[in-house]
């Protein structure tokens, strides 16, 4: 098994794990639906829709909804 022959630094350490750490801007797309971004995999925010069906009603859409029925 390796074992190293001297302490290794503080900074050294620190350099290799500021490879890992750095901060990237998160991913995302565009819906087809409603041309809003949103995150990959994920559920639009905007219009409700996964893949192309609609999984969520918006809340502008239950306001349209609750409108109609009054």
């Amino acid at each position: 098994m390796g074992v190293p022959k001297r302490k290794a630094s503080k900074i050294r350490g620190r350099r290799r794990r500021a490879v890992v750490m750095k901060l990237t801007p998160p991913t995302l797309v565009r819906c087809p639906q409603c041309d809003a971004l949103y995150k990959p995999h994920h559920m639009c925010l905007e219009c409700g829709y996964y893949k192309g069906e609609e999984v969520f009603k918006s809340s502008e859409q239950l306001d349209v909804e609750e409108a109609k029925e009054a």
